[in-house]
């Protein structure tokens, strides 16, 4: 394994941040803090607890699993698209460095970031709500899992993307739409029984649900299966990932 390549581009992944600290820090945790003050004043006045949880409590693991999946997505797929962009990736193809190390540094690098940001909206959250985590290992571990799994999916997308309305289609238009039906701000039980079928179609939702267990013991799916759904779509990415690299897909050709 050759880890002085694995941290060159981790490094360098890590320093884009820095240089766009405003954009990759400060804006997320606006919009998040915007989230807290409209649906807490808004909709927390009409509805003040859900399943005897403060509805501000309630939303938090929602806003936070929003924030990782876009943040993860994002910058897994631009990290990768603009040395696509830009010619360079074919200097990091041509060097002796190994598909694995490349994932990792890049993947690693996103995985870092989208984790940071997740982190400084918990922190945020507390200045608005009362927030109790009853397993932290869990919320660990789903954190994580989220983290990684989806910095793989963007780093594909951004492997697949052809151009930059490529790139931003599916972070723009699919994933904010299945996260807030995913359960993110209020409980599937508060469907009809049809609705709520359908949402169990969203793999969203089963992310939201295990998170919010692991903060408060309560979930719209039961937790296991929720940690086996993230893993399977983990175990997918890889799959999809080797099979790019075997064949060059969008890379060497």
């Amino acid at each position: 394994m050759n880890f002085e390549a694995i941290k060159s581009i981790y490094s360098f992944e890590m320093a884009r941040t820095r240089r766009t600290l405003l954009q990759s820090v400060v804006s997320p945790v606006i919009s998040t803090s915007l989230y807290f003050i409209v649906f807490g004043a808004a909709i927390g006045s009409r509805i003040h607890m859900v399943e005897g949880i403060s509805y501000g409590a309630f939303i938090t693991p929602g806003l936070i699993m929003l924030t990782l999946l876009g943040q993860c997505i994002s910058n897994g797929s631009f990290g990768i698209y603009f040395p696509k962009f830009t010619g360079t990736i074919y200097e990091v193809l041509s060097a002796p460095v190994a598909m694995t190390e490349i994932v990792l540094g890049y993947v690693g690098a996103a995985a870092t970031k989208g984790m940071m940001i997740g982190l400084i909206i918990l922190l945020t959250a507390n200045f608005f709500v009362d927030i109790t985590i009853q397993h932290p290992f869990m919320m660990i571990l789903f954190f994580v899992l989220t983290a990684v799994t989806f910095s793989l999916f963007g780093f594909m997308i951004g492997i697949w993307a052809g151009n930059f309305e490529q790139l931003n289609l599916i972070p723009m238009l699919v994933v904010p739409p299945l996260t807030f039906l995913g359960g993110s701000f209020y409980s599937i039980s508060m469907l009809p029984p049809f609705w709520q079928a359908v949402s169990h179609l969203n793999p969203v939702l089963y992310l939201v649900s295990g998170f919010r267990w692991s903060f408060y013991g309560i979930a719209d799916v039961n937790p296991v299966l929720s940690l086996a759904m993230i893993t399977l779509f983990l175990v997918i990415c890889l799959g999809v990932l080797g099979w790019i690299f075997r064949t060059g897909y969008r890379l060497r050709n």
